[in-house]
């Protein structure tokens, strides 16, 4: 493994550890000081993951790629939700149009900052030679990926989250804000699993 592969490890280990604590916080989960473990127990999780799969992928390199890959979207969902719950915190929407708009502006920002850490790290597509190609590749591969996004963000939420809130709200504790970062995360994943592919086959293809 080379060091970028260790810090990029550590520091999305890092920062997912207090993305989880502020998720599980949200939920009205106090952990108190567990949140210390938690920031040096994820760090070391993430890069023992990835050695794990470095030593896979000396047979099977996509599977290197992959973990790469997920760390690097792990990264941009982070930047993804970040930003759609700033949206909703100064618009006051969690629900509806607006959350479909944050979640389109939000995904598009995010996977903006994918690109060089997907072409330059998760590939090594160290080449610059017709990067304006790639890139509009990269952002037709994206866009497809934003729609399976917003789809699945807003059918959570829109859908199945008012009939959970609506069924189980008062027992589960569950409010609109929460189902909302319940459909990012999940629209994260779907969208996850088209994005590798596509930019693995189309747009980053050797």
């Amino acid at each position: 493994m080379k060091k970028i592969d260790v810090v990029m490890a550590l520091v999305t280990g890092e920062i997912t550890a207090w993305l989880f604590y502020t998720i599980i916080s949200n939920f009205g989960f106090e952990i108190g000081n567990l949140v210390w473990v938690l920031a040096l127990a994820f760090p070391f999780l993430a890069w023992f993951c990835l050695w794990v799969c470095y030593q896979i992928g000396k047979k099977f390199l996509f599977v290197f790629q992959m973990a790469k890959y997920l760390l690097v979207g792990i990264l941009a969902t982070l930047v993804d939700l970040g930003i759609m719950n700033l949206l909703m915190f100064v618009s006051g929407f969690s629900s509806g149009l607006p959350f479909a708009l944050f979640k389109a502006t939000s995904f598009l920002i995010a996977t903006f900052t994918k690109y060089f850490g997907d072409k330059f790290w998760a590939f090594e597509q160290m080449d610059k030679e017709g990067m304006k190609k790639e890139l509009g590749q990269f952002y037709l591969v994206t866009l497809v990926g934003m729609a399976i996004n917003v789809f699945v963000a807003s059918f959570v939420v829109d859908f199945l989250g008012m009939h959970i809130i609506t069924l189980f709200g008062s027992e589960l504790g569950m409010t609109a804000k929460m189902i909302a970062n319940i459909g990012g995360i999940a629209a994260a994943l779907a969208a996850a699993v088209w994005n590798f592919f596509g930019y693995k086959f189309i747009v980053f293809k050797k």
